[in-house]
Formats: structure tokens, sequence, C-alpha cells
């Protein structure tokens, strides 16, 4: 493992002037924060001004996400980093998970919070889907891969309800908080690329997809694109946040995993491959253009829209998801000293699949595990130190799957593989990825969705220039680590083999 050189022993940036504070509101499934960046001479600073909690609520036999708790959370966090910047925003961006949304009557008010995509309603949903529009088409023309919580498949589970035909408006959750902030409304392209009703090819909705389901696609409002501005901040606003106004509002990549590819640290020329790891990890290339192909179809790729007319071309993994549920059914202990007992473990141990779906619900995870182990012939886990073993070796399997056939599907050979996102803070996550992968890992950094947030921010403003400028940046000023693949690739061979058994 090394390290690479610090910030003081970096160039100067082509970003001038006295430093400007931009704000992030970077929303995640388990928690949303406002961040406020600050971009000057050859600097870019960033800090957090709030945190707060997101819990999902079920009422009834529906699994919701509390977006008015979020909403005033943001409020909060807009408070707290005028406070932090002398009372005076540049701007102010909004990204978060995807495929979820919000509904508005005709009045422009919410009818009811948006439900959370690990409801159980779009059970079955696929299926009837792809008996009037076949998987093999709806991938030809979206390059979504399927997932059952895509935005499309929950719309067709809502068709019939009053809730659907009451609304006229459909936002996505950034452009829902945008809009409350503004009274302006968008849809972003990036997170519009996640519903399974965007072509990737033409960057429109792709009509005949949402013909054949039934969608209007009218429900959605106009496209935005990241640098695009999204409206002010409206005077209640201002005066609840105590900013000093007028504070614009910038359309980032408010997916938060393309805010977070967009923050890459990558040399110009770089042949690289990405995982933003989170409670998903989100794994695979940056291309020009998308990859609709059959095999891709099938090997789970997905074609999401990135910054500057990019592709995502990636595999969703479960991600620390896995751990986190494990966690929570032990009681949330500290996380250090379980990851140094993991680390002490000879692996690769029992591994699972990373990407099966059987691991998406909530509840008895440690439990799921063991059972999967047992059913591909290899031994459960029996301590919280070799369950989580199994889950970090499992991910690297993970990863260096998606890698490669990314690489193959793609025919895009890469030499380095970028871990951005909070699992970057996990060296034994790190360290098994090269060692699985056999490549260099870059880790960091770890805010990278906030981070590319800001930065598309700033260049909307002026500030800053072309993607290889950010990233250029980005490797400049943020804390980076090197881990150097080592280890038996036989042994991993081995294990992608047992995690697929059954």
């Amino acid at each position: 493992m090394s390290r690479r050189p610090s910030a003081t022993d970096r160039r100067p940036s082509a970003t001038s002037g006295p430093a400007k504070a931009f704000a992030a509101v970077d929303l995640g499934a388990s928690s949303g924060r406002v961040m406020v960046g600050r971009l000057g001479r050859g600097t870019l600073e960033l800090t957090e001004a709030h945190r707060f909690p997101n819990r999902p609520v079920r009422a009834g036999a529906t699994l919701h996400w509390d977006v008015l708790a979020l909403y005033a959370g943001v409020l909060d966090g807009l408070r707290a980093a005028g406070e932090a910047a002398g009372g005076r925003l540049e701007s102010v961006g909004i990204d978060s998970w995807a495929v979820d949304h919000g509904l508005l009557d005709a009045d422009g008010r919410l009818l009811g919070n948006p439900v959370h995509y690990r409801d159980a309603r779009t059970e079955g949903v696929p299926e009837k889907v792809w008996a009037d529009l076949p998987a093999d088409r709806l991938y030809a023309a979206t390059g979504i891969q399927h997932a059952p919580f895509n935005t499309l498949y929950q719309l067709v589970a809502a068709r019939g309800t009053a809730q659907l035909a009451a609304a006229r408006r459909l936002l996505l959750i950034p452009d829902l908080i945008a809009y409350w902030l503004t009274g302006e409304q968008g849809t972003e392209l990036t997170n519009a690329s996640t519903t399974q009703l965007l072509d990737p090819r033409t960057g429109d909705w792709a009509r005949p997809v949402a013909e054949g389901t039934g969608i209007d696609v009218a429900l959605f409002p106009p496209l935005r694109r990241p640098g695009d501005p999204a409206g002010t901040l409206l005077p209640h606003v201002l005066d609840e946040t105590r900013l000093t106004g007028p504070v614009p509002v910038t359309t980032v990549a408010s997916h938060d995993t393309a805010s977070a590819v967009a923050a890459v640290p990558a040399a110009a020329g770089t042949r690289f491959a990405y995982i933003c790891t989170g409670t998903w990890s989100l794994a695979g290339l940056e291309l020009d253009s998308p990859v609709l192909t059959e095999a891709g179809r099938r090997a789970a790729f997905t074609n999401e829209l990135g910054i500057d007319g990019t592709v995502r071309y990636l595999r969703n993994i479960m991600g620390l998801w896995l751990l986190q549920e494990c966690l929570r059914e032990w009681g949330d202990p500290d996380l250090t000293p379980l990851l140094a007992a993991a680390a002490a473990i000879p692996g690769p141990a029992s591994v699972v699949d990373a990407c099966d779906p059987a691991f998406l619900a909530p509840g008895r995870m440690p439990q799921r595990i063991a059972e999967a182990c047992r059913a591909s012939g290899q031994p459960a886990p029996r301590t919280p130190a070799e369950t989580t073993r199994c889950i970090l070796d499992s991910l690297a399997l993970a990863h260096r799957r998606a890698v490669e056939d990314a690489q193959r599907l793609a025919g895009h050979p890469v030499d380095v593989v970028h871990v951005v996102g909070g699992g970057a803070r996990n060296a034994l996550l790190c360290r098994l990825t090269a060692d699985a992968c056999g490549l260099p890992v870059v880790a960091g950094p770890a805010e990278a969705a906030a981070l590319g947030n800001i930065l598309v921010q700033a260049r909307a403003h002026g500030l800053i220039g072309d993607r290889d400028e950010m990233r250029s940046l980005l490797a400049r000023t943020q804390h980076l680590t090197r881990y150097e693949p080592s280890g038996d690739r036989a042994a991993w061979d081995a294990a992608a083999e047992r995690a697929v058994r059954r």
C-alpha cells in the first residue's frame, strides 16, 4: 500500500481568486447531509455543515420515505451552511438516490410520501410488463438493467390507484427538493436515465417504451442537464435559512452515483474502472456511448448517463447494505475492532453472490448469508467477524466480476480501479478488491458525490474548466490511498466458483 503525495506537494490549479462557497445537498438511503465546498486558488475544501437521519416509515402495508423530514433537514443544513460560509453561498446543488419520486396534484401539492424502492409493491410487475414489451426489447431501447424497483415498474404497479389518477406531475427526489426550494420544476437527465424510460442514445424519453407500458411522459417536467440553472431560493426559504439572496440553485448530476463518478480523480487519458461504494456498489466504466447488446443485458449491465454526455456502464451490486443490515442485527457494534478481527481471518473465506436479489430486503441478514453459504456447500460463518469477512470477500469478488465483464463487453481495457464513496474508508475492502481484481486500487475521495455536486456547480459558475481539470484538482487536493494487488489469484478463482455454486 502506498499513499499519494500530500496536497502541499502538488502544483496549483487553474482555479483562481478568493475562495467561494457552494452547498451540496447529498441525500442517501440512510442519512442526508449538507456539505460546504470552498474553491480558491489551487484549493478545494469540503466540510460537513449538517447531517440528519433518513428513516423510512411503514404505514399500513407500504414502506415510505419521510420526505418532509428530509426537506426539514435540508433547510436546517442550508442554514448551517450559510453560517459556515458567512451568510453567502454562490449556489446550491442537490443529489440523491435514484428511481423514487413524488407525485403532485394540479395545484403542485404532494399527493403522499414517496414509496421506498424496497417496498414490495413491484413484486411480479416486471413479468407483467415483459408480456407486452419483452425484456430484450426494453433493454435495447433504454439500456437499463432489470431491477424490480425501477421507476417504470413502480408506475405500472401504481396504475389504477387514485393517487396516480390525480397526479399531474412526477418529480424525482432531487427535483422535488429543488421544486420546494425554488418553485420551479424540472427533470435532471442523469437521474431520468435510471427510470428505464429514457433512450441513452438520444438523451430524450423512449416514447415507444412509455406508450407500450401506458406511462404518460408528460408527467415529467422538461429535462435539465448538469450545469443548467434550476431557479433561485424562494423568499420564505431565504428567511428560514437566513441566507443572503439571491442564491441560485444549479442543476448537478442529481443521481448521486453520477456525481460520484464525476469526482473520480483519474488523470487525463487514464484507462480506469470505478467502484462507487456505499449502501450499493456501482462498478463499471465511463464510456462515450451506450452498449446495448444482448450480452450486456444478460450480464446485468446498465447504461446510465453521466456529465458531459458520458455513459456510466455499470453493474449494481448489493454493496455495504449487507454489512449495514448485519450491524443492525448485532446491535450496531463498533466497526473498527470488527474489521480488524475480520482481517485476521484467512481468506478468501466462504463467499456468497453479492448480486443475488435474495439479499435485497431487510431483516435476518446474518442468517440469510449463513443459509446461502450452506446452500453452496461452504461452511456457514458463525461469528460476526466471520460474517464480516464473508461479506467483504464476496463484495471484492463481485467487484472483480463487474470490472472484468465490463472490459469484455465494452471492449475497453483498464489499468487501475478507482474506489470512491464511503467504502473508500474501508481499508480491508479496498485491499481485498485490489487482490481479487489483480489491479491497483486508488481509494478516495470518500465524499465523492458531494464533491462532484460542488464541482459541477463551480464549473457552471465559471470557476473551473473541463472534466479533466475537475479531476486534476481532486487528485491534488483530496486524500487518496493506493493499494497494490497481492495474494494468490488461484484462491480468488476458486472462491469465485464457490460463490455461484448451488
